[in-house]
């Protein structure tokens, strides 16, 4: 009976429809010692293939892929190898395949014109359980999940704020108790992690929850 060996080190898959970048990739994880490298297949349905078949430790997909699409291919990794964890390597950097690909199960997104030790390290990071995000792509993630905290009413609120109305003017508009609008303004600043009405209306325009007319 044959025995499989387990490659020895962290065990990497690399997606990309981009033979060019599958074979530099290749090459330069291949230098590492404490890095094993798994398969390098150029779409999600081999990549599922893959891990249907082999351990693998780290996924590093492209997110723009013919046929099954990046997003597509982590919900499907992570959830036919809950082993594998997921990082992104693109060349695009824009919010919402960020959000999407957070939601689908990514660890981390790198851009592909990093230097190897910022995604050599990026794989270990996520290897060891933590995320692997740069700063200012952190600070949008954040800013995304404390708009989505806040409720219709507060957002309806918060846009009245941004507009300069008062707690009376608010309660007025609404048709609420001038106590019922200071509660959801105290919720809001809670919320946005902010310390005044003025801050939150800041953050507001600044970020998009609410868009002034012009």
């Amino acid at each position: 009976m044959e025995t499989e060996l387990m490659p020895a080190g962290i065990r990497i898959l690399i997606v990309d429809d981009h033979p060019v970048v599958r074979e530099g990739l290749s090459s330069m994880l291949g230098r590492r010692e404490e890095l094993s490298l798994v398969a390098a297949v150029p779409d999600g349905n081999q990549a599922i293939a893959c891990v249907e078949r082999s351990v693998v430790d780290v996924a590093i997909v492209d997110l723009r892929m013919p046929g099954i699409s990046g997003v597509e291919s982590i919900r499907t990794l992570r959830r036919v190898s809950p082993v594998t964890k997921v990082i992104v390597l693109t060349s695009f950097e824009f919010d919402e395949e960020i959000y999407q690909a957070v939601d689908a199960g990514a660890s981390g997104y790198l851009l592909k014109d990093m230097d190897s030790e910022m995604i050599v390290q990026g794989i270990h990071d996520v290897h060891d359980g933590k995320l692997c995000f740069p700063h200012r792509i952190m600070q949008r993630l954040a800013e995304r999940n404390r708009r989505a905290e806040l409720s219709p009413r507060e957002k309806e609120i918060l846009e009245l704020v941004a507009r300069g109305f008062t707690n009376k003017e608010i309660a007025s508009a609404l048709h609420l108790s001038k106590f019922t609008v200071r509660n959801h303004v105290n919720s809001v600043t809670a919320k946005l992690q902010v310390s005044d009405r003025t801050e939150a209306a800041f953050f507001a325009i600044q970020t998009g929850i609410v868009m002034m007319p012009r």
